[in-house]
């Protein structure tokens, strides 16, 4: 695991960089509590990177203010579209067979382990 002080620039400044410095990518693991292997990290950074590139790409193209906020490319009408389908409960069988492989049931609820964490105050 990576184990490194890092001062992260302000708002203003992290826009204008132009890619996530090593620095900042191996608080952003700390932070996530990832273990990644010097390979793996390297990667992992190279993607991100370029998936930055990609959208910066993205924002720079002049989109003219009418041009409305969509989701994708195509708009479906309501004719297009197909009808919400009706969700139906219908009882699984399986429950008996699940709750058999888990390592310690309770009535019918499988039991979890308590999560290791500290008090943020």
């Amino acid at each position: 695991m990576f184990a490194a002080e890092v001062t992260l620039p302000q708002e203003s400044e992290s826009r204008a960089l132009d890619e996530i410095s090593e620095a900042i990518f191996r608080h952003l693991v700390d932070l996530a509590a990832f273990h990644l292997e010097d390979e793996e990290a390297a990667y992992l950074r190279r993607e991100l990177n370029g998936q930055l590139k990609a959208i910066r790409e993205l924002d720079a193209i002049d989109v003219a203010a009418e041009v409305p906020i969509t989701s994708h490319g195509v708009p479906y009408s309501p004719a297009m579209r197909l009808p919400l389908r009706q969700d139906h409960i219908e009882p699984s069988g399986a429950a008996d067979d699940i709750l058999a492989q888990a390592p310690e049931v309770e009535g019918r609820s499988i039991v979890v382990p308590d999560i290791p964490h500290e008090e943020i105050t």
